[in-house]
């Protein structure tokens, strides 16, 4: 059969992704990702630290990025974003910025992290003031605050689960819990922490029920990764991506205390479509239930 009328393949425009070994949430990427672009996803080397600041700090040491980066090149991507939160934080500002320029220098292809790509969202919607939303411990959840503070974010609230594993396995209702605790003291947006934690679905029925931009590490990740290269990122509803959802008829304003008038409202039953939550108090893995930490910074 003569198929030469198809024309096709057609080009692709590729994005290296340098993730940890545990991450689970590759499906997840790709939702954000227009047709005409492909991902292209490498792993650092399993080690058995669980997730933690020591974890943080071996899955972004420049060697690990170099290999990496150099496997992805093989592929001859336009751009390349490491998909990791607390290894792009745990570093600082200046621990951030090194990873970048190890990261191009490997590969002479431009290069960004989770966190960098935080501070850029933030920016991009006008938002200083955040709420805080992550799986971790309490002691990486500060180094996540301490980080957005060098860039002049202030939080207003956070909470989080103190997961050590298995963070892929949260349910969207376990997120949409700990978002609800965590806005207060007015925060202009919310930010959900963790690459590994799912958030795509979301975020749209929280943005309309918190009347404020919600970001998730996974979002803004491939949201700078594809401004990068000159492609808007994919997500209907998402105040970052969509100019509707920014500042449509659910206008994106919230009275003082970060809540809606008339208190939280009930999330829609569609935000935990295809999630099944634990049951009732067992661990994800099995063991205790982990906690769940809502705080509200002091002064």
């Amino acid at each position: 059969m003569d198929v030469s009328f198809l024309g096709g393949p057609q080009p692709q425009l590729g994005v290296g992704v340098v993730a940890p070994f545990d991450f689970a949430l590759d499906r997840e990427l790709w939702r954000w990702v227009p047709d005409d672009v492909s991902l292209h996803l490498t792993r650092t080397p399993f080690v058995p630290v669980e997730v933690s600041l020591d974890l943080a700090r071996l899955v972004s040491e420049h060697e690990t990025l170099h290999a990496a980066v150099e496997a992805l090149c093989a592929v001859s991507p336009q751009v390349i974003a490491y998909a990791c939160t607390s290894g792009s934080f745990v570093g600082g500002a200046a621990g951030e910025r090194a990873m970048c320029a190890a990261m191009s220098q490997a590969g002479e292809v431009p290069s960004l992290t989770t966190s960098g790509a935080i501070i850029e969202a933030l920016r991009e919607i006008g938002a200083r003031r955040v709420a805080v939303v992550t799986p971790y411990t309490k002691s990486v959840t500060d180094s996540l605050e301490d980080y957005l503070g060098e860039a002049g974010i202030t939080v207003t609230g956070r909470a989080y689960l103190g997961l050590t594993r298995h963070i892929w396995k949260v349910p969207y209702r376990d997120v949409v819990d700990m978002a609800r605790a965590a806005v207060v003291g007015g925060p202009e947006a919310l930010f959900i922490s963790c690459t590994n934690l799912p958030t795509y679905d979301v975020i749209p029925q929280l943005e309309a029920e918190l009347r404020m931009p919600v970001l998730s590490a996974n979002q803004v990740t491939m949201w700078a990764a594809l401004r990068a290269i000159g492609v808007p990122a994919v997500g209907a509803y998402q105040a970052l991506l969509d100019p509707v959802a920014r500042s449509g008829p659910a206008s994106m304003t919230c009275p003082s205390d970060g809540v809606p008038e008339g208190g939280p409202q009930a999330t829609p039953e569609s935000a935990f479509a295809g999630t099944t939550a634990p049951p009732e108090g067992e661990a994800l893995d099995g063991g205790d239930p982990p906690p769940f930490l809502p705080e509200e910074p002091g002064p």
